[in-house]
């Protein structure tokens, strides 16, 4: 009987190794090797899907690049607004689309509702539940599409068996874990099979200009997982967020090889499946009965579009000795710069202050135009007077206590006219040139001490 040949494979870039070790050479994470199974005897780099010599096959030639003739990208639309603004416009032909995020944040509800939805062929392969249970999910979705073709299969081999008999216009997987492959004697899962199995379907989308969708697992360092060259080989990597006892959930892009990355959906989620977010800044808002001190509105941008968004402060002291300082949805260190700034630039004791912050929704910002709106959220609280009703914020603070404008300073202030807000701060540094805009008054300041004394006096 013929020895068993395994190899070790690092779980984070997919390198390689006869023996174990420790730390991976090529990428340099620690305790990343797994040991796998060998591919078994079958040199054949043919597609599964379709076996043919290589002969056969045209060969690629080297071409000037001003000989290049660049074509409008074939897209069509998803019949989701949100998922089609994140993936720049829509499904492109022949592109592969990986989606990770955790576990029950709605997925499968949202590739399902993308399926059920289009006028076209559909084939859903799912290796984790039963046709029975998709068609339950299907029926609370209130959507029926006769093209939509469901495959519980967990082999690649029957898939592309099916792909070829079925011919549909789109597939999608669920998930890229389960599937595995015959030519690896590696479980479903591991490296090897997850690569394989990637590979195998981008060349099939590829080869037959068939957009292709693919969900995939997260780790509990919330990376995808599998090796990292996996979203090397995708065209689109979509991340879907949210706190599963929260009903807002967020669809971020972090590579886009047909449009940008700075774009986000954004559903509420139902009984009956995910609703598209029309007007977010509405729902980030909360409705207060009574007027609160330690709560500021600031205006953000995601991609090309504008969010208003509820900053919540909290000071207390720090009764059990050294000072906490919290954040949720905020940088910490970003945090630590903007009290050391109100510390020394406006005398505000905050050294014996504990502070915590929370940006509203669920959602982790990172734009330094939500500056003015921390500080002037911090100040009130610690003063415990209640900042103007119907007052937005834009701006950056810098280490000297100045205010920086922040750009699209214009299409911001649209969006907080819109929803009613009269009052809107920002910077005279190059952001002051606008006095009004929309029956709302705009206050320009150089620098944070202006800002606040003009707020509270």
């Amino acid at each position: 009987m013929a020895k068993t040949k395994t190899a070790f494979f690092c779980q984070n870039c997919g390198a390689q190794s006869a023996k174990w070790v420790g730390k991976c050479p090529s990428c340099g994470e620690w305790n990343t090797y797994v040991e796998e199974l060998l591919q078994k005897e079958d040199n054949s780099n043919a597609s599964l899907w379709q076996k043919e010599s290589l002969g056969n096959r045209s060969r690629n030639q080297p071409r000037e690049i001003q000989d290049i003739t660049v074509e409008k990208l074939d897209r069509f639309s998803s019949g989701d607004g949100e998922l089609d603004r994140v993936l720049g416009g829509g499904i492109v032909n022949g592109s592969l689309v990986l989606i990770g995020g955790d576990p029950g944040i709605g997925k499968s509800t949202l590739l399902l509702q993308v399926a059920i939805r289009l006028s076209l062929k559909i084939l859903y392969v799912s290796g984790e539940e039963s046709p029975q249970q998709i068609k339950m999910r299907a029926d609370r979705l209130g959507i029926i599409n006769e093209k939509c073709f469901l495959l519980s299969e967990t082999s690649l081999e029957d898939v592309f068996n099916q792909v070829a008999q079925l011919n549909p216009d789109m597939v999608v997987i669920d998930s890229i874990q389960t599937l595995h492959s015959s030519r690896l004697d590696a479980t479903a899962g591991s490296i090897s099979q997850v690569r394989e199995c990637t590979g195998q379907l981008m060349r099939f989308a590829k080869e037959t200009n068939t957009p292709a969708f693919l969900i995939g697992h997260i780790n509990k360092e919330g990376n995808i997982a599998g090796p990292k060259v996996l979203e090397h080989m995708v065209d689109t990597v979509l991340q879907f967020e949210g706190d599963r006892n929260m009903v807002y959930r967020i669809l971020r892009n972090t590579k886009n090889r047909f449009g940008s990355t700075d774009e986000l959906g954004i559903y509420r989620m139902h009984d009956s499946g995910l609703e598209e977010v029309k007007n977010p800044s509405e729902i980030l808002i909360s409705d207060h009965d009574t007027r609160l001190s330690g709560v500021a509105i600031g205006a953000l941008m995601e991609g090309n579009r504008p969010l208003l968004i509820e900053v919540q402060a909290l000071v207390s002291p720090a009764t059990y000795g050294t000072p906490q300082r919290t954040c949720t949805g905020f940088d910490v260190k970003r945090l630590h710069m903007l009290l050391a700034v109100l510390e020394k630039r406006l005398g505000v004791r905050l050294s014996t202050q504990d502070v915590f912050l929370n940006i509203t929704g669920g959602l982790r910002v990172d734009d330094p135009s939500l500056d003015l709106a921390v500080c002037a959220a911090v100040f009130s609280s610690y003063n415990d007077i209640t900042l103007p009703e119907k007052t937005c914020f834009v701006a950056e603070v810098g280490l000297g206590g100045e205010m920086r404008s922040v750009n699209r300073i214009e299409t911001r202030m649209l969006e907080a006219a819109k929803l009613g807000f009269s009052e809107i701060y920002i910077s005279s540094n190059g952001g002051g040139k606008v006095k009004s805009i929309k029956d709302s008054q705009v206050h320009a300041f150089p620098a944070l001490r202006d800002a606040l004394q003009d707020l509270f006096g």
